[in-house]
């Protein structure tokens, strides 16, 4: 099948982009930055948005940049920016670059963006995991004027945000990384390149042998990505090993609601959990991947 016709509309600047979409929201109109979920929907008819606002040549949202210990991703840096770590972004940019690889293939990340996973959220989106384990801000901007909304709080469930039809998702921020902190990451699927099943990253500082700013995510399990604060109290205090991994493992398995489709069943998703939280743990006692 073919799209449905649109109009295409090319802003130059923010504030024309949130003009324009202002003006086409109420119609269905939807922003395009990288179109790698967008495009295909289109094309089979499940989506058909009578505008289109191409925000792709507007400058300022293809930057990256660190400041005040946050590093701030413009809406239209693709997934390949993340390839390898970038200048002063330390263990967070090694966490990136070690994430990103398991998304798509190689030419989807040449063209699909960061921001722009977090306005499709996907419960198996690898950039909603990060996002919401990291506490990561979301800058929404509208012709109104502009929001900051934590990704707990932006994330409500399988394709559904807190984003208002005529706000443009302009930025995501995440909190850089202690130079000792350590991570790891864990995703399953069935073959490379497709949709996870689930998936677990997992954060801590390491103090006098103990585990200390715990945070541990999940993504591909329930309808939205989010923390699990049982497994990350399970762990807080602790001295990382295979047996307080278990318990933590143990815990996230009772808390959460996973999902179910035709070829997956609740009860499969549910071990997937604790199975993923204890790799991306075990991960993370790994002295390369912590960049030791």
């Amino acid at each position: 099948m073919k799209a449905a016709p649109f109009t295409l509309h090319r802003p130059t600047t923010i504030d024309e982009a949130t003009a324009l979409l202002a003006d086409v929201a109420e119609e269905g109109g939807l922003v395009l930055a990288g179109g790698q979920s967008l495009m295909p929907m289109m094309a089979l008819r499940v989506a058909y948005p009578p505008h289109l606002v191409d925000i792709n040549a507007i400058d300022t949202l293809s930057r990256i940049s660190v400041a005040d210990d946050m590093l701030s991703i413009g809406a239209t840096v693709r997934h390949a920016a993340f390839h390898r770590p970038l200048p002063e972004t330390g263990v967070l940019g090694r966490l990136l670059s070690t994430v990103v690889r398991h998304i798509a293939h190689y030419p989807i990340r040449q063209r699909g963006t960061f921001c722009g996973s977090l306005a499709h959220a996907d419960p198996a989106s690898e950039w909603c995991l990060v996002a919401a384990t990291l506490d990561a801000t979301i800058v929404l901007k509208s012709a109104s004027g502009t929001r900051f909304v934590p990704a707990a709080e932006y994330l409500e469930g399988a394709m559904a945000t807190a984003r208002e039809p005529e706000e443009i998702l302009v930025k995501a921020r995440l909190p850089l990384l202690a130079d000792d902190a350590r991570f790891g990451f864990y995703e399953f699927n069935r073959r490379a390149g497709d949709f996870a099943l689930g998936m677990a990253l997992a954060t801590y500082d390491l103090a006098g042998g103990a585990m200390r700013n715990v945070r541990v995510g999940l993504g591909g399990i329930e309808e939205k990505a989010r923390r699990i604060a049982v497994a990350e109290a399970a762990l807080e205090g602790r001295q990382p090993g295979e047996k307080v991994f278990a318990i933590a493992a143990a815990a996230a398995i009772a808390d959460v609601d996973a999902m179910e489709d035709a070829s997956t069943s609740q009860e499969y998703r549910r071990d997937l959990a604790g199975v993923a939280i204890r790799r991306a743990l075990k991960v993370s006692m790994a002295a390369e991947t912590a960049g030791k």
